[in-house]
């Protein structure tokens, strides 16, 4: 993935806001890459415009040789459901299913192929460690587990590229290096790409890169 001269404002006229300012970034596959910095600085702004959840105001974003800033929403749609995944600081797992459910139900929308959805899902809570947990409802659960379903909802369907926001926010220190462990792991055994937001600078030993924002610009 590859940013170029990238602007994000937000209002008009005397309201207007520059959130981000003439961002030129590059992340590589196989690779687990952090946006830090401290709350305001652009980071989320930036992921959301990486995983096309957002537009830039200008500037270009390539994914796999493609600016997807030139895409119709319809291929922005499916490239969100077939290529990208998410994992969010609230884990936004349905909450009266079992963690089992939750990675099987992202397999049912994203479509994926109904013989080996239940191999699949085996194979995504075994790789987090919750195998043993799989028939427990998500109340039943501790933060980390949580999150751990939510990584393994997200790695299930296989994506080339995985964004994660601020996702160790609501853990204690202990269970966030765990956390961020767990997605080192991903990216060496699974082969994708991991782009995540965090202001901790303890979590930063686990990246292969970093960017540091500040006010809307990458500093470092």
């Amino acid at each position: 993935m590859r940013v170029e001269k990238v602007t994000r404002s937000f209002g008009s006229g005397g309201n207007k806001v520059l959130v981000l300012k003439n961002i030129d970034i590059a992340i590589e596959e196989g690779t687990l890459t952090i946006l830090r910095g401290r709350s305001g600085s652009g980071k989320t702004t930036l992921l959301n415009l990486l995983s096309a959840l957002d537009m830039p105001t200008t500037g270009e974003i390539f994914f796999e040789g493609k600016d997807i800033t030139k895409l119709p929403d319809r291929k922005r749609d499916e490239l969100r459901r077939t290529k990208y995944a998410f994992v969010f600081q609230s884990v936004a797992l349905i909450g009266n299913m079992t963690a089992y459910e939750n990675v099987d139900f992202a397999l049912r929308v994203a479509r994926y192929p109904s013989k080996d959805r239940d191999k699949r899902v085996r194979e995504a809570l075994d790789l987090v460690g919750l195998l043993s947990r799989m028939k427990h409802r998500v109340q039943e659960l501790s933060g980390g587990e949580q999150q751990r379903v939510a990584i393994a909802r997200a790695i299930a369907g296989r994506p080339s590229i995985i964004f994660a926001d601020e996702p160790t926010a609501e853990l204690d220190s202990n269970m966030g290096e765990q956390i961020m462990r767990l997605f080192r792991k991903v990216v060496e055994t699974e082969k994708l790409t991991v782009v995540m937001t965090t202001h901790d600078p303890h979590l930063m030993k686990c990246a292969d890169r970093v960017y540091l924002l500040e006010d809307g610009v990458v500093i470092a």
